[in-house]
C-alpha cells in the first residue's frame, strides 16, 4: 500500500479508535461517572477543539491567502461564520436530547430517548471527521503549509478528545439501563459519523481545492459552535466548574504543542 494511503488510512480511523476507548470505559467502572470527571473531561475536549480549530485550520486558512494583502483573513472570516451557521441550522433541524437533561431539542420527533442521545453526539462528531478530512485534503495537494504530520496531529488530537466523549456517551447509556455491550455499541457508534464524514471531504476534494481556504475555516466554526453552545455551557453549570477551566487549559496546551512538534 501506498506510504500515504496508509497514513491517511491511520489517520481517519484513529478518532473512531479514540471513540471506542472512552466507550470501553463502561466495562470497567461499575457506577455513573463522576460529576468532576465529566467536567474535567468536558473542559478538556473544548480546549482540544478550539487548539485544533486555531493552530491547524484558521491559520493556515489566512496563510494561503497571505499574497491578498490585508484581505487575506476575509476567506477564513466568512469561513467560520458559515460554519457556525451549518451547525447552528443542523442544530435547529435535528431532533437530539444532551446528556443530564430531559428537554429535546430540534424539531419534534418520537425517537426514543437513546436515539435522541447518539444524535445529539453525531452532530458533535461531524465538523471534527470533516476538520481530519480537510487537513488531510490540504497535506495531500501541496498548495497548503499542512504538512502529513501536520494532519495526523489534528487526527490523533481529535482522538484523545474523543476518548472523554465516548465515556460521557456510554455510562450515561449503562446508567440507563442498557447492557454494558449495547452501550458500548452505541457509544463507539457514535463516532463513526467521523470517518465517513471525512472520507466524503477527501472525495470532493478536487472541486473543493480552490475553496480550500474557507473549507478550512469552515470546519473551524463549525467545532467552535460545538464548543460555545454545548461543551462549554455542560462544562460550566454547577459545581466544579473550575475542573472544566484547568481541563480546558491542559487539552489546549497539548494539541498547539502535538501541532507544532508534529507539524
Amino acid at each position: 500500500m501506498h506510504p500515504m494511503t496508509t497514513t491517511l488510512t491511520i489517520g481517519l480511523l484513529i478518532p473512531l479508535l479514540g471513540t471506542m476507548l472512552g466507550s470501553a470505559f463502561v466495562f470497567f467502572m461499575k457506577n455513573e461517572m463522576s460529576v468532576q470527571l465529566q467536567k474535567s473531561l468536558l473542559g478538556f475536549a473544548s480546549g482540544v477543539m478550539v487548539a485544533a480549530s486555531v493552530w491547524s485550520l484558521l491559520i493556515p486558512a489566512m496563510e494561503m491567502e497571505a499574497d491578498s494583502g490585508k484581505w487575506s483573513v476575509m476567506p477564513a472570516a466568512i469561513g467560520f461564520l458559515l460554519g457556525m451557521g451549518f451547525l447552528l441550522l443542523i442544530d435547529e433541524l435535528t431532533p437530539h436530547l444532551h446528556i443530564g437533561t430531559d428537554k429535546p431539542e430540534g424539531m419534534r420527533s418520537h425517537l426514543s430517548k437513546t436515539a435522541m442521545l447518539a444524535l445529539a453526539v453525531t452532530i458533535h462528531n461531524l465538523p471534527e471527521g470533516m476538520a481530519v478530512g480537510i487537513v488531510f485534503a490540504g497535506a495531500d495537494s501541496g498548495t497548503t503549509n499542512i504538512s502529513l504530520a501536520s494532519a495526523v496531529a489534528v487526527s490523533l488530537g481529535i482522538a484523545i478528545q474523543n476518548v472523554p466523549e465516548g465515556a460521557i456517551i456510554s455510562m450515561p447509556m449503562r446508567a440507563a439501563g442498557n447492557s454494558r455491550w449495547k452501550s458500548f455499541l452505541i457509544g463507539s457508534l457514535s463516532g463513526a459519523v467521523e470517518p465517513v464524514g471525512a472520507v466524503a471531504v477527501l472525495l470532493l476534494a478536487s472541486m473543493l481545492m480552490p475553496m480550500m481556504p474557507y473549507m478550512l475555516a469552515f470546519a473551524a466554526g463549525a467545532m467552535f459552535y460545538v464548543v460555545v453552545e454545548e461543551l462549554i455551557p455542560e462544562a460550566s453549570e454547577g459545581q466544579h466548574s473550575n475542573l472544566s477551566t484547568i481541563g480546558f487549559a491542559i487539552g489546549f496546551v497539548l494539541m498547539m504543542v502535538l501541532d507544532v512538534v508534529m507539524g
